[in-house]
Formats: structure tokens, sequence, C-alpha cells
């Protein structure tokens, strides 16, 4: 799949994320660690822009590239919400558990998958 083809999926990705932070942010909040300053909501609101600014950002090909450098850094900064998230499941369900936990592992992928939507599609020539 081409840098520009897979940097438009992630933005939908993101963009889907974001809006998801404004319409259900209680599932959010709860994924904030405590050791955080300030309010979970703060949190999820800030996340929430944070994601649709970089879906933005990798959608246009003149700020791919600075955008999906920014996605990969901020698909590793939430890793300490999926931590936190698998260990506040770790009572419920066993199929809880199992998606919490997958959780983990997936945002190596993602970090991946950020960094190939940045790199410029050597079949066209240019980065889109």
């Amino acid at each position: 799949m081409s840098p520009a083809r897979s940097a438009l999926l992630l933005a939908g990705l993101m963009a889907s994320a974001g809006v998801a932070h404004f319409v259900a942010p209680r599932q959010f909040d709860s994924l904030v660690p405590r050791s955080l300053p300030g309010s979970p909501r703060a949190w999820t609101t800030a996340s929430g822009v944070a994601e649709l600014a970089l879906a933005a950002g990798l959608a246009l090909p003149a700020t791919r590239r600075a955008s999906a450098r920014a996605t990969a850094l901020f698909f590793a900064g939430v890793f300490p919400a999926n931590v936190k998230m698998a260990y506040d499941w770790r009572h419920r369900s066993k199929t809880a558990r199992a998606v919490a936990c997958a959780r983990l592992p997936l945002q190596v992928p993602l970090i991946l998958w950020a960094r190939h939507a940045g790199m410029q599609d050597v079949r066209q020539g240019a980065d889109g």
C-alpha cells in the first residue's frame, strides 16, 4: 500500500478516535492515569483534539510527514493509558481482560503504520 493511501486510512482512524473522545468521553476518562495533573476530562478532551489535529495533518500532503511523526509519538504517549486499562480490567471477564491486554502490543504496529504513512511515495515521486 502506498504511503499516501496509508496516511489517509490512518487519518480516518485518528479522526474516528478523536470524535469518539467527544461522543463518549466517560470511557476515555477512566483510562487517564491518576498520576496526571488536572481532571481526566481535560485529558480526554485534549487527546481528542490532538487526534483530530493529527488526522487533519495526515490528510494533507504538505503536513503529512510531520504529522506522521507526531502520530507515532502520540501512539507511544498513550501507552500508559493502555497499561492502566489492562490493570483496571484484571478482574473483569476473560474476554474483557483479553481485549485490554491485546491493546498493549497493538501500539507497535500503530507506531510502524504512522512511520510508513510519513514516507515519501516513491512511485509518485511526491508525498501524496
